[in-house]
């Protein structure tokens, strides 16, 4: 795992696949996402602080893998939007992706994740709702990689916590692997009119500085 000070208060932790973000307040840390089955320890190491709450901006594997551990061991509130609480918790089975021609190959290389143990839930979160860190985080509902992803935006420090609604892979890109690629542009476009400085990613190097115009450039490129 590599630690990244992405702006102050905001640390990315990388992993082998995908990535999470640890966000400090004075009153604790809130995580974003927690990387894939195994990741616990690593995140543990770098703990510096009570961990008040993990967000899970999706289902996903590699977001949601740790969360069970994580949670039970520190006893951290679990955040999730409501369409995606029943697959987090193991109560049902989520929506595969339906790819585009040139994701065949993408995804046909790689290595298959480990599937997250179920995880407990404790606050389902709607668009709109203001979660308690970054001087108030609002929820933005961002359907199209899956029904319930969400990006969080924090309007004070102007940063965005994408998920995989986009990436940052080489270019800021509309993200891949979606269930439906037309919400998914127009979650992207969303996004895209927000004001922000930095905003991190599920995959792809974190933007500290001008992370509005590559938002607005991904969205016309995922446009057309």
């Amino acid at each position: 795992m590599n630690v990244i000070e992405v702006v102050p208060r905001l640390r990315m932790l990388r992993f082998p696949v995908g990535a999470a973000y640890l966000w400090r307040d004075d009153e604790g840390l809130t995580l974003i996402d927690t990387g894939t089955l195994g990741c616990a320890a690593k995140i543990e190491e770098v703990l510096d602080g009570v961990l008040r709450r993990i967000v899970l901006t999706h289902w996903h594997e590699d977001h949601t893998g740790s969360a069970a551990e994580l949670a039970a061991r520190h006893g951290a509130e679990v955040v999730a939007h409501r369409l995606e609480a029943p697959v987090i918790q193991g109560e049902a089975a989520g929506a595969p992706p339906v790819l585009e021609e040139f994701e065949v190959p993408i995804r046909a290389a790689l290595p298959p994740l480990p599937p997250a143990p179920p995880c407990r839930v404790d606050h389902e979160v709607e668009d709109g709702d203001v979660l308690e860190f970054g001087g108030g985080a609002v929820v933005v509902a961002v359907p199209g990689h899956t029904d319930g992803s969400i990006a969080l935006h924090l309007p004070g420090p102007r940063v965005l916590f994408a998920g995989d609604a986009v990436a940052n892979v080489g270019q800021t890109m509309l993200g891949v692997f979606n269930t439906d690629r037309a919400r998914a542009v127009k979650s992207l476009h969303r996004l895209a009119q927000l004001e922000v400085d930095t905003a991190v990613f599920g995959h792809g190097d974190p933007i500290s500085h001008g992370a509005t115009a590559a938002l607005q450039t991904a969205a016309t490129a995922a446009a057309v």
